[in-house]
């Protein structure tokens, strides 16, 4: 990266912690950004604290960097209020101040919760039509908007990440179809980093899951081989059998139990 350092947002979060030093040892310097204190800083680590809805703070950040790992977000359901301001106003201050800085590759964390209210039985390519399942996979059904405009517009490169289950290990039924491993989550990373051009790509964060929902192979310029499989655990998580209720919200949609809460459809 020509020295420059490479931009992680939510630098604190688990995802960032692990892919932290591995990132550094492939590219060198990092910067960490996040709302609060990332942790010790590694010998090839600097920080820069900043609110994702704060502009001036997140151009700071950005500006000098080769590349942007956006993980930065609230990642949970919350009020309409929160997710605006962390997950979309967060989103468009990043492009944004890549645009100017000119940044010309992000590596942005979407989540599977865009397409939610997708069935199990479906199987979703890059096309798959945006069906959100709460308001925090509807900010990352606009964050991939606005992934998508400064591609098209500003020529930048951008992957959006549609990230499943981040875990060391499956632990329920659903994850053999969702799990993606730590490992496999620094090989889609790096793989995003390293392609030679991505324009706008849509990734699944998945590993190599035998039940796996999603299909990747429209994106072969991502070089990105996962090794792991859901299926390894496969005999331990059902080793009781499924207990899932199959007409219940979270068992029919790939967005589980983001897709239950005021499901009007339920019952």
């Amino acid at each position: 990266m020509d020295g420059q350092p490479i931009l992680v947002t939510g630098a604190a979060g688990k995802i960032a912690r692990y892919l932290r030093p591995r990132l550094a040892e492939r590219f060198g310097r990092l910067r960490l950004s996040d709302r609060v204190d990332p942790g010790p800083l590694g010998p090839a680590e600097e920080s820069s604290l900043c609110e994702l809805a704060d502009f001036d703070a997140v151009s700071r950040a950005v500006e000098g960097c080769a590349a942007i790992v956006h993980l930065g977000a609230c990642i949970v359901e919350e009020r309409w209020e929160v997710i605006h301001d962390s997950n979309i106003l967060g989103a468009y201050n990043v492009l944004e101040a890549a645009r100017r800085h000119g940044v010309k590759r992000v590596v942005l964390a979407s989540s599977v919760h865009a397409v939610g209210y997708h069935p199990t039985t479906a199987r979703l390519d890059a096309g798959a039509a945006a069906l959100p399942d709460s308001f925090y996979g509807v900010s990352k059904v606009a964050a991939e908007g606005l992934a998508c405009l400064y591609a098209e517009k500003a020529g930048m490169d951008v992957a959006c990440l549609r990230i499943g289950s981040v875990l060391p290990e499956p632990t329920e039924p659903r994850h053999l179809s969702t799990w993606l491993s730590y490992p496999d989550t620094v090989r889609l990373v790096i793989a995003c980093l390293e392609a030679p051009r991505l324009g706008y790509t849509i990734m699944y964060g998945c590993s190599a899951n035998t039940r796996s929902w999603w299909d990747n192979s429209g994106a072969p310029h991502v070089d990105y081989r996962p090794e792991d499989n859901a299926e390894d655990y496969a005999a331990k998580i059902l080793k009781d059998g499924d207990a899932r209720d199959p007409k219940s919200p979270e068992t029919m949609f790939q967005g589980g139990f983001f897709c239950a809460p005021g499901y009007v459809k339920w019952g």
